[in-house]
């Protein structure tokens, strides 16, 4: 299901978005994206100036969030969001719908923010992830209308959820699914094929990776980067000595 470490590598996006990392972490977690060459490192927005300044010159992109995790900022806010981030270094973006306008069907709100951001976006060269958080979402009909919606205005990547979308169990804890294959199968055959697919919440083995792959992900949010990329190592039987030691060992 893979040939190449590479390919595996540039599917992810090494997140580095939770709120306890300390900034000898976010620069430890951005060294290890570079050793492994993955897609981009996502990461918290103070952080994207100094991200940008450490991963210059390399392959290895920024991305940051917008509206996160609950999406419910104002449209303008949104937009001077990605504003300052585009301006701060940052190439991708992965902005969280307001879902409580997604769940009332105000598609009229909902498209003229998505298209704002990624108007903003595209004036700075920047590619957008459009988060729906799924777990939110309790019948389909919401998914696949905003998968019609940014196959419409040409968003590039659609995303299912920002993995800080708890929702309260039936015994009162919280938890969240994230990804999930019903997802990435819905979400795949509702979007145009120039519209790709990004799954992120949960995915923490190679075999995981390599099912949403199998599915049509194109790219994967993650934390346990190291966990799969070394995985992915021994099964391509790579000597000993083209195996790096990481530089921490993921978040």
């Amino acid at each position: 299901m893979f040939t190449s470490l590479s390919e595996l590598a540039k599917m992810i996006d090494h997140s580095l978005l939770q709120p306890h990392l300390t900034d000898a972490e976010l620069e430890a977690g951005c060294a290890l994206a570079l050793q492994y060459d993955v897609a981009t490192v996502c990461i918290k927005p103070y952080y994207v100036t100094r991200a940008a300044e450490l991963l210059k010159g390399s392959n290895v992109g920024v991305c940051t969030v917008v509206g996160f995790p609950h999406g419910g900022n104002t449209i303008a806010l949104k937009v001077a969001e990605t504003r300052q981030a585009c301006k701060d270094g940052a190439t991708e973006i992965d902005m969280v719908v307001n879902v409580g306008k997604v769940l009332s069907e105000d598609w009229r709100y909902v498209k003229k923010e998505i298209y704002a951001i990624l108007k903003e976006c595209h004036k700075h060269g920047a590619i957008l992830k459009v988060i729906f958080e799924n777990d939110f979402l309790p019948k389909d009909k919401y998914k696949v209308k905003l998968c019609k919606i940014c196959s419409t205005l040409g968003v590039e990547f659609v995303k299912t959820s920002t993995g800080y979308g708890y929702t309260k169990q039936a015994d009162g804890s919280y938890n969240y699914k994230g990804a999930t294959e019903a997802d990435i199968r819905l979400m795949r055959k509702n979007c145009t094929p120039e519209v790709q697919v990004k799954a992120a919440g949960g995915i923490r083995t190679l075999d995981e990776l390599l099912k949403m792959k199998a599915l049509g992900a194109t790219r994967i949010g993650a934390t346990a980067t190291v966990v799969m990329l070394e995985e992915a190592k021994k099964r391509l039987g790579l000597a000993a000595s083209e195996i790096q030691s990481p530089v921490v060992d993921g978040y």
